[in-house]
Parts: C-alpha cells; sequence; structure tokens
C-alpha cells in the first residue's frame, strides 16, 4: 500500500534536518512517510557522505572563542569546511557559534566529550552528519582548545579565521579585559612559541644552538667563542618569540610585560591558546 508524502511532510522534515526538499521527499518516499526513519535515513546518508570525503581536505571554516560570564572558562572551536563558499554561509557560522557556546556551556574539555553533547535534540556528531548531508562536503570540528584560571579573556581575529585565549593571574575586570584583549591580538599577530622563557622545549633551544654552531663553523669563527655564539641565538630566539619580551605591536617603545605591568602592576598573562584555520 502506497503512502501519500504531502508538501506539509516534506517541509515538516526540511525544517527538522536542514535538508534539501528532494532529499526529504526520498527519504519519506523510502521510510514510507515514517518520519523518525525518514530523519534516521538522512543521517545515513550523511555518514555515507562523510566517508565518501574522508580523505578530502577541509581548510576552510571558522574559529570561534568564548568565555564564559564569570571569565574563568573559555573555549575556542574550529568548525572545518572544504570550501570558502560554505564557510562564510551565515547558517554554518551559526552553528559553529551555537557548538562552541554549548562547550562552553558544558566545560567540555575534549573534541571527544564536545560530539557527544547535544543540539537540537540529538548529537553534535549527528547534528554534524545532518549537515553533512544538507550540504554534501566534509563538515567537522577539526581543533577545539580551552582554558580554565582566575581570569580568561577571548578574542576572535581575521573573521572567524582564528581564534585566541588568554589566562590572567586576577578575574576579568573591564579595564583588565582591555588589556588581555591587546595582549590576544598580540598573539594573533605574531605567534609566540610561548609565554615566557620557562616555556620554550629544550628540543627547540637545542635545534637553535645546533644550528647557531653549524653556521658559526662555516664562517670560520674560533673554537672558544662557538659556544659563546650558540648561547647568544638561543637567548635571542628566546626574546623573539616569547610573549612578554616581544615588543608591544601597539607600542614597540615598551615590550609585552612593560605594556600589562604599565596598565596594572601586579598582572601577569599565565597562560594562551591560538587557535587557526591551518
Amino acid at each position: 500500500m502506497s503512502v501519500t508524502i504531502t508538501a506539509a511532510d516534506v517541509n515538516k522534515l526540511r525544517q527538522e534536518t536542514g535538508a534539501g526538499l528532494m532529499d526529504c521527499k526520498k527519504a519519506l518516499v523510502e521510510t514510507s512517510g515514517d518520519f523518525e526513519a525518514a530523519i534516521d535515513y538522512l543521517r545515513k546518508k550523511g555518514a555515507k557522505i562523510a566517508a565518501n570525503r574522508a580523505e578530502r581536505e577541509a581548510n576552510e571554516g571558522v574559529v570561534v572563542a568564548l568565555t564564559s560570564p564569570d571569565g574563568k572558562f573559555g573555549v575556542a572551536v574550529n568548525l572545518c569546511s572544504e570550501t570558502d563558499f560554505v564557510a562564510k554561509n551565515e547558517d554554518f557560522i551559526n552553528l559553529a557559534k551555537n557548538i562552541t557556546q554549548i562547550a562552553l556551556d558544558n566545560r567540555v574539555t575534549s573534541a571527544e566529550a564536545l560530539e557527544a553533547c547535544t543540539i537540537d535534540g540529538v548529537t553534535i556528531k549527528d547534528k554534524l552528519l545532518d549537515t553533512v548531508a544538507k550540504i554534501g562536503e566534509k563538515i567537522e570540528v577539526k581543533k577545539f582548545d580551552f582554558i580554565q584560571g582566575e581570569g580568561v579573556v577571548a578574542y576572535i581575529h581575521m573573521g572567524y579565521r582564528m581564534g585566541v585565549l588568554v589566562e590572567l593571574n586576577k578575574a576579568v575586570t573591564e579595564s583588565n579585559a582591555v588589556v588581555g584583549k591587546d595582549v590576544a591580538m598580540q598573539i594573533a599577530a605574531m605567534n609566540p612559541v610561548a609565554v615566557d622563557a620557562s616555556g620554550v622545549s629544550e628540543e627547540m633551544k637545542e635545534r637553535e644552538r645546533a644550528i647557531a654552531k653549524e653556521k658559526a663553523i662555516e664562517a670560520g669563527k674560533p673554537e672558544n667563542i662557538i659556544e659563546k655564539i650558540a648561547d647568544n641565538a638561543v637567548n635571542s630566539m628566546i626574546k623573539e618569540n616569547t610573549l612578554v619580551n616581544m615588543p608591544f605591536v601597539k607600542d614597540s617603545s615598551k615590550t609585552v610585560e612593560q605594556y600589562v605591568k604599565s596598565e596594572d602592576k601586579d598582572l601577569q598573562v599565565l597562560s594562551f591558546r591560538r587557535v587557526t584555520l591551518s
């Protein structure tokens, strides 16, 4: 016995899933009008598309960074897509914002935990499959990071192409939030490797030392000063690549640390996260 699929049925499924009209109609026909089965049908279609496109590069998308109302928890989420066309779509950006808000509200600390959270009555993992079925290209949470501390400031850079979280040693106030944002902009622009020298890995130091020694030997420098040259190279690398020692981008007469202290002598930057599309 055939089942009549009405335009209202199709529209209801479309409103529920966001899938195209023809896909919704086909799903209802294939499932004899069973609404829940039709949703599963569309989700399986999304999974199939996702599997077929698993090897595709998904380097476009958006990064959203948010902090909790108390300023003590922050998250940054990169929702990626294959094309810039999709990444600039308002629905896609709103989906990324909603997912990031859910991560924030649930104090999520991993991408796996985030996918298990619910949105619109389904898990985020299934919501992404629904979106894949709708647009026909790979969509995934590619990067996730968070900071929990006394004070966290978030910054979104370059039209959702980068998100930065900055941890302060004090609770966020109206004044130090400005400092935190300035520091986040510095991090976005200059990509420091660490807050200060203590965060620079021994591997990075040894690599810089080895390069400096090789250059010194090739330049015919006396053997007794090669170690000093290597030490100077490491110190220079640390100065140029650690946040607090960098010239402040808004006032190069100051280091970032000097700028922070000029606003509040007791304020410190403890850590940061920088999440980008690539």
